[in-house]
């Protein structure tokens, strides 16, 4: 009986564990017990409980320790890769942002009453609605959702297209970076979005730059943090110590000896007989 709980013991411990299962299973295992430890358990002897008891703390232990190795080698990934490629791209995004705005400003009258050109199909337009109703008809004019030029806006190319999912026109503005504005059916509104999007541009770069402070004091953090070691390490040696006297002086490392108690049989009245008759 004790030899089937032990082996299936052996299973489940290696199902139950909080690494990743492999798709084989070992007939060996560390957790179940052996005989010689059910023997000691029966005997009443106070080692097998320290050892019983450290089995479960190193187990933890080693458990622990692999969690934190496993994050400190994602801190470690973070510092080499993930936080110097985000730095790199939030500093590009800032050039880019400040390009543009720069772009539009040199393209926009000092006077926001006054409409800026617009360019649409080769054709500059003074006037918001003779713009806007361009807009309009270049979408009508369209026989393709694939985007074409479409003109300028504040030094600003825009390109059109359509959405078919969302059954939708959008007008990009293209500059360092692209821009997307879905259009309506409203000629002074779509101008009115253009303009919006526009807008925007100035927060961007400022939420570009509190994300680049923020990614670089992650960074810093993440490089501390990758050279920290596991803060249990000397409780686990000395209890991995301690366990390995206990496994000598309890003779359990040596699952493979088998002690057997064996007294000669005693031999019945005809067999005695039959030796005495050879003798």
């Amino acid at each position: 009986m004790y030899q089937m709980i032990e082996n299936k013991q052996k299973f489940i411990s290696q199902i139950m564990t909080s690494k990743s299962p492999a798709r084989t299973i070992e007939d060996i295992d560390e957790v179940a017990l052996s005989y010689a430890e059910i023997k000691a358990l029966a005997t009443g002897n106070p080692y097998i409980k320290e050892k019983m008891d450290l089995d479960i703390q190193v187990s933890k232990l080693q458990l622990l320790k692999q969690s934190f190795l496993s994050q400190r080698y994602e801190m470690e990934d973070k510092v080499t890769k993930h936080y110097p490629m985000e730095i790199k791209r939030q500093n590009q995004w800032i050039v880019e942002y400040q390009q543009d705005i720069e772009q539009v400003k040199a393209h926009t009258p000092p006077d926001r009453e006054t409409f800026p050109p617009m360019q649409i199909k080769g054709v500059t337009y003074g006037e918001k609605k003779e713009a806007g109703q361009a807009i309009i008809e270049a979408c009508k004019a369209m026989t393709s959702p694939d985007p074409v030029p479409l003109g300028a806006y504040r030094g600003l190319a825009m390109e059109l297209s359509y959405n078919t999912f969302s059954k939708e026109f959008v007008i990009t503005l293209q500059g360092k970076r692209a821009y997307h504005v879905t259009l309506g059916t409203d000629i002074h509104g779509n101008i009115t979005r253009l303009d919006n999007e526009i807008e925007k541009f100035g927060d961007n770069l400022e939420r570009c730059r509190e994300r680049l402070e923020t990614l670089k004091s992650q960074l810093e953090i993440a490089k501390v943090e990758a050279e920290k070691e596991f803060p249990k390490e000397q409780e686990l040696a000395e209890k991995t110590a301690r366990l390995g006297e206990l496994n000598a002086l309890l003779d359990m490392d040596k699952k493979d000896n088998i002690v057997l108690d064996c007294e000669p049989e005693e031999e019945t009245e005809p067999e005695r007989e039959s030796k005495d008759r050879e003798r």
